[in-house]
């Protein structure tokens, strides 16, 4: 029963051909399982088969039947497999089939890697509506703007209406609040008719402490490591075929029946896996061939903290194929560079050079000592193409795990925000926004959740303001995380689009994306010709990129003050962006030369370019 078929789901509520319903459930744990239909005697009992599943084919259970899975005849549970929990975690599953969907985006292929702009959204607080359908409505904005890939942070079931989506019990079942899986079927077919992927953040290193029944099923959970959230999932000890074989499925659904076009899997050092085969590597295998079979590009997206690129792919055999990889290094130097205080885990940036080595190696520990760490941290990964990293200014961790959640529009200055953003933007990588950044927004970011418990509920407060030790020396009041009031503050005022010097900004946001667009350097994906300098005294940073005959050279001045910077010696540059134009609000009436020697203003960035955009 641990076969895994990638152009169909085996495990939960599934249809044959017929229509019959094909009841598939691990439980090792339990002697008999059924299914009985919720408020009805009626109930199936399903038949063992080998390495602990049940299985029945029946014409009882039928689309939009509410069940429960009945274990030894006492106790009944939603299914671990359920697509849909309209009553949330404790209430009964809803049989829901994916597949009688009515497609349009047949023509869709996903686009390249090195043309992806992703917009990263969180679905509660992206709209007042909160949901997937609204987020629709917004698609055309997000055209306008030029994004070509929309992120979702998590969004399967959790406890209660509001949370980041990291506690989620259900990895199959899209949260009833959002829309459930129908909703996002039709914002995964809308955004494809505007020409944007759509990324799902995915967790598969750990699930959320409340409504979490698995261990009740079967050995999910291994006491052998230990992650920041308890037990780790199963991967490697007694019974971690079928856990494999869940996780498996779970990502071929998406890409299959969701027609998902990149799955961004979160912290997957948190993943322990001493198999002789990674889970990583085993996924990869099994999405490459749906990949064929659906012909369609379906990328996996890591979020790792442990700078190492055996988690990207390469020639070797040992690497576990990953298309690319989130960079956190690179958000830090620049944070620190803008003049982020050196503190907790950004003490490692001080030193503006690391925004340097940020932007010519990707991984700025590659090797060296980190003082942070204690220890000598990563390895290079040189060798990779830049559209295989992901950067950003701010996202969800970055702005919502501070105390206050603050934005950064509301940390640094105008100017400095339209510094960030060309860094970001104008990199060699694959470049990420967290929403509102484009237009400046200030309503904060903070951490909400909405669960039951009060014990734990108390202990996430007293955890919240533990985590902020390091960053701050005196008593703090962190936002109550389940107040309602903290959710709301979290929501995206888009009034502010219609402010003047938000507009701008916005306005801002829109040429950089298309200038990345239509230059073939910016656009290229890749590392070659490129060096980076970075100058400590004068707090400037200054990259040059040649592919063939084009080049571009940007500079960024982070300093308060004018500094005279000498230039790579290249003909016939022109300035192609200047964020300290009148036309971004600046001070400057005309664009600077090109020169030997270029005067940048405090807080300001400047491409050059010799193509013609």
């Amino acid at each position: 029963m641990s076969v895994i078929v990638p152009n169909r789901r085996s495990i939960g509520v599934n249809f044959s051909s017929r229509g019959e319903s094909e009841v598939l459930v691990w439980a090792p744990h339990a002697k008999s399982v059924a299914i009985v239909i919720d408020g009805t005697d009626e109930r199936v009992t399903l038949h063992p088969e080998p390495r602990g599943y049940f299985s029945s084919i029946t014409s009882l259970l039928k689309p939009d039947d509410a069940y429960w899975v009945e274990l030894d005849q006492r106790e009944r549970l939603p299914d671990p497999a359920s697509l849909l929990q309209p009553r949330g975690i404790f209430g009964p599953s809803l049989v829901f089939n994916p597949n009688t969907f009515k497609w349009t985006d047949q023509k869709w292929k996903n686009i390249p890697l090195s043309e992806y702009i992703i917009y990263e959204l969180h679905v509660g607080t992206f709209t007042q509506a909160g949901d997937f359908d609204a987020i629709v409505a917004k698609l055309p904005y997000l055209k306008e703007l030029g994004i070509t890939s929309i992120e979702i942070m998590p969004a399967v079931e959790f406890p209660g209406n509001r949370n980041w989506g990291y506690d989620g019990v259900f990895p199959y079942a899209i949260h009833h609040s959002y829309g459930g899986p129908s909703a996002l079927q039709r914002l995964v077919d809308a955004s494809h008719s505007h020409g944007i992927a759509v990324i799902l953040d995915v967790v598969y290193n750990h699930f959320g402490p409340e409504g979490n029944n698995l261990e009740k099923f079967g050995p999910y959970f291994t006491d052998k490591y230990r992650t920041p959230w308890g037990k780790a999932i199963n991967y490697d000890d007694a019974g971690c075929d079928e856990v494999r074989k869940f996780f498996v499925e779970n990502a071929l659904m998406w890409f299959r029946d969701f027609h998902i076009d990149a799955l961004r899997l979160d912290a997957v050092h948190a993943i322990y896996d001493f198999s002789s085969k990674h889970i990583l590597q085993e996924l990869r295998e099994y999405v490459d061939t749906l990949r064929e079979e659906v012909n369609r590009n379906c990328y996996l997206i890591a979020e790792c903290d442990l700078n190492d690129p055996k988690y990207l792919e390469d020639a070797s055999q040992m690497s576990y194929g990953m298309n690319a990889q989130w960079i956190d290094e690179f958000h830090h130097s620049l944070r620190v560079a803008a003049g982020k205080k050196p503190v907790g885990y950004y003490s490692d940036f001080k030193e503006f050079v690391t925004l340097g080595k940020a932007f010519a190696d990707a991984y700025v520990y590659d090797g060296q000592y980190s003082e942070h760490r204690k220890k000598t941290f990563g390895r290079k990964a040189t060798a990779f193409r830049g559209d295989q990293f992901v950067v950003f200014s701010q996202n969800h961790d970055q702005v919502g795990n501070t105390m206050l959640g603050e934005r950064t529009s509301v940390i640094e200055s105008y100017e400095m925000l339209k510094v960030m953003a060309a860094m970001v933007i104008c990199s060699p990588y694959i470049p990420m926004l967290f929403m509102g950044e484009e237009y400046g927004e200030r309503q904060p970011f903070q951490y909400f959740i909405s669960h039951h418990d009060e014990t734990l509920i108390s202990a996430v407060r007293q955890g919240r303001k533990s985590e902020f030790a390091a960053f701050y020396q005196h008593d703090v009041n962190v936002p109550d995380p389940q107040s309602i009031q903290t959710f709301l503050n979290s929501k995206l005022n888009w009034d502010y689009v219609n402010v003047k010097s938000h507009q701008t900004l916005l306005e801002y946001y829109k040429e950089l994306i298309r200038t990345r667009k239509v230059s073939e350097v910016l656009s290229s994906g890749s590392r070659e010709g490129l060096s980076a300098v970075a100058l400590e005294d004068e707090k400037c940073l200054i990259v040059h990129r040649k592919i063939g005959g084009n080049e571009l050279v940007s500079v960024a001045n982070f300093s308060s003050v004018i500094q005279n910077i000498q230039m790579p010696s290249v003909e016939g540059m022109k300035c192609i962006m200047n964020s300290a134009s009148a036309r971004w609000s600046g001070q400057m009436t005309n664009d600077p030369l090109y020169a030997h020697v270029v005067s940048v203003s405090p807080a300001t960035f400047f491409l050059f370019s010799n193509e013609n955009v």
